[in-house]
């Protein structure tokens, strides 16, 4: 088991509340009021698991009052697992501290009081809304697990490489820690194996090998393995930014016998399954512990196959998928009674200008009426188009 790495936070003489009142010193280490709660969470480790499996470093503090940092439980060394933990702003309060890690509904309170956090991490952190996904720990490995926006699967990620590059998907969706929770994960490499971040956030290094990006409406995405990688403390960065490169580093727990990166996404302070998100033009499917698919239009790509990054798309686009057609009839308005003035082939990009109710179709998705008005002005089944979101994304025409 590995060694317990903690920092030391250094409290302050006692300071004044209210004139003439003194405010006494928790008695209580912040570093032990996180450790505690990240081990109460099985819900976030993924197992159980002792204080000396963990690492918690405060990367900030003001007064002995406030703090923030990271905590991570270390991961065992054996195959998928990787280490978890979260981003963490604490309060003393009383005797002790009140801890809120990054995606639970009370950490973009407590991080909007804090004098520790940046402006731009308070404007983030409050993108997230309200409300929560079901516990990671709660469901068996592949279970599906709902995220904050039910039925809702557009990220407005990238893939984790440069955009316009392909890379290799060596292992498909299987769990972050290999042994619990969703399959939210996806073992990537190739390329000039420059991992980058698939959406603009803020960035934390959890540990060695670690790195986290925050994003918003809830979301964040993980990577590990990482080799020569940033070292962040919030730092803000934008789509494509530089994180690490491919690597075998399981300087914090698990195994790797060759280099990649082991990416994960996270929605609400828990994993959720990769399968049906759209991360860089792909839609990710899982038929099993470490196998499924990635598809885009009708392109279907295994393991070992390469993934071409078409970059982030945009909440209100969607991709084409003819079900197994090379294009879909352009119409000129929404229903088959229309005129067909022109054609769009499987696999574009397109972006939908607004939606209304025509005839029904069924496509790779099943059966629909609704209608997509596309930017040129043109019109095409909502049966042949992958939006992520199975209703109108840019409001009724």
């Amino acid at each position: 088991m590995a060694a317990i790495l903690t920092a030391v936070l250094a409290l302050a003489p006692a300071v004044l509340a209210l004139p003439g009142t003194a405010q006494a010193a928790p008695r209580t280490s912040v570093t032990t009021a996180v450790t505690d709660k990240l081990l109460g969470q099985t819900a976030l480790t993924g197992r159980e698991a002792g204080p000396d499996e963990t690492r918690v470093e405060v990367t900030r503090e003001k007064g002995g009052r406030w703090a923030f940092g990271t905590a991570v439980v270390l991961a065992p060394k054996k195959e998928g697992a990787a280490p978890t933990g979260a981003v963490f702003v604490a309060r003393a309060k009383g005797d002790g501290w009140t801890v809120a890690f990054d995606g639970e509904p009370a950490f973009a309170g407590l991080a909007a009081d804090s004098p520790v956090v940046t402006a731009a991490e308070k404007e983030l952190f409050a993108s997230a809304g309200t409300g929560g996904s079901a516990a990671a720990g709660t469901a068996s490995p592949g279970d599906f697990v709902r995220p904050l926006a039910g039925g809702d699967y557009r990220t407005g990620m990238a893939l984790p490489w440069s955009a316009g590059a392909s890379w290799t998907m060596t292992g498909g969706p299987h769990q972050w820690d290999g042994a619990s929770g969703p399959y939210s994960s996806v073992d990537f490499a190739g390329g000039d194996q420059a991992v980058r971040a698939t959406r603009a956030g803020a960035a934390y290094t959890m540990c060695p090998g670690f790195v986290r990006v925050i994003h918003d409406r809830g979301y964040a995405s993980d990577y590990y393995h990482l080799t020569g990688h940033v070292d962040a403390n919030g730092t803000s960065v934008s789509q494509g930014t530089f994180l690490g490169h491919t690597g075998t580093n399981v300087a914090c727990g698990g195994s790797a016998s060759g280099r990649h990166v082991h990416f994960g996404l996270r929605q609400n302070n828990a994993y959720v399954p990769i399968a049906d998100h759209g991360i860089g033009g792909w839609v990710f499917y899982s038929t099993g512990w470490y196998e499924g698919y990635a598809m885009h239009g009708s392109t279907t790509r295994y393991n070992g196959g390469a993934l071409h990054n078409y970059g982030a798309l945009g909440l209100t686009q969607g991709i084409v998928d003819a079900n197994g057609g090379g294009s879909v009839n352009k119409r000129s308005g929404p229903g088959t009674g229309y005129a067909v003035v022109g054609s769009v082939a499987d696999g574009a990009i397109v972006t939908v200008s607004c939606s209304r109710n025509g005839t029904t179709h069924e496509g790779r998705f099943g059966a629909t009426s609704l209608w997509n008005r596309l930017s040129d002005g043109t019109w095409i089944s909502d049966a042949y188009l992958w939006t992520g979101y199975n209703g109108a994304v840019n409001g009724t025409c």
